[in-house]
């Protein structure tokens, strides 16, 4: 791998609101918020954010507002290196956004209009973006648009990961099956996995044997499992005070993959992905708590060692 691994990550980038309430109201019913933020978001964005904060070299393919540019949420990508030459500005359309309840559990219901992120099956993947970076990354967005982006990286002969996420829901299953086929890192929840797995039909074997290297399990509280055809990691969560669960999936992906991209082992990957991804619980908003280097360090170091 190269001296600074590039990583090209495809997916939304959002404006997030983010609500807070004591219980989700039943149909028909309305509860009172207890807080109401406006924040940056989208798994894309959040992905190239906290990899370029770890220190990849980071490009970000991106379906936004025709107004971006002029934006303090561009400015933040500016201002952390991110290469937004391949960012598709979409006439006529505002920024994708996510509308994100919380409820005292910390369970969480997510509202999302796509507005420019859902013009992306309209425009040509971009071939010679994938030609420069070392690995591709596939958040949420166009199951269309990330499967072309899959079988292009895959003739390209790069790696891929894959996050489905919340759009899980909307790929028919032979379009899933496509695009875990083209993928090096399968990454997903424990409830995402699960359904991949009723979806397609098949246990974790099965789902290795498709195509993935890896598959990686988070459980939140949990912890997280990294499965391979050699065997399984288990790691344990960093409980830390949770103020909001939004992002954290995020920063953990492109934590691992900092780790992962240069040549760590797969267990100091998913130990260092955990330590990332527990200082974003610790505040509102998936952009908010992005620690540095040294800090994830010091704390993967402290908690694991003990």
């Amino acid at each position: 791998m190269d001296e600074n691994p590039k990583l090209l990550v495809i997916g939304h980038t959002a404006s997030d609101v983010i609500i807070q309430v004591n219980d989700f109201p039943k149909i028909n019913t309305s509860t009172h918020m207890e807080s109401m933020k406006k924040l940056y978001g989208g798994a894309g964005a959040n992905v190239a954010m906290v990899a370029a904060i770890c220190g990849l070299d980071t490009t970000l393919v991106s379906a936004v507002g025709e107004n971006f540019k002029q934006s303090d949420y561009y400015n933040s990508f500016e201002d952390n290196n991110i290469n937004t030459d391949y960012l598709i500005y979409v006439e006529g359309e505002p920024n994708a956004t996510a509308i994100m309840v919380n409820n005292d559990n910390s369970d969480q219901v997510t509202y999302f209009y796509e507005g420019a992120g859902g013009k992306f099956s309209n425009y040509d993947v971009p071939v010679e973006a994938i030609d420069k970076v070392d690995f591709v990354h596939l958040a949420t967005g166009d199951p269309d648009y990330n499967w072309k982006a899959s079988c292009e990286a895959k003739r390209q002969g790069k790696g891929v990961s894959f996050d489905p996420g919340q759009d899980l829901t909307i790929y028919p299953a032979e379009r899933l099956k496509q695009v875990i086929e083209n993928s090096t890192i399968l990454f997903g929840n424990n409830y995402e996995i699960d359904r991949i797995i009723n979806i397609l039909g098949m246990d974790i074997d099965g789902l290795l044997g498709l195509g993935p290297e890896i598959i990686i399990k988070t459980c939140r509280e949990n912890g997280s499992i990294l499965y391979t055809k050699e065997g399984k990691i288990t790691v344990d969560a960093i409980s830390r005070p949770a103020v909001d669960p939004t992002g954290a999936g995020d920063s953990y992906k492109a934590a691992f993959l900092y780790y992962y991209l240069n040549d760590k082992s797969l267990e100091e990957a998913i130990k260092f992905a955990s330590s990332v991804s527990s200082f974003i619980v610790e505040k509102q908003g998936c952009q908010t708590n992005i620690p540095s280097l040294q800090q994830a360090l010091e704390r993967m170091n402290s908690f694991y060692d003990d």
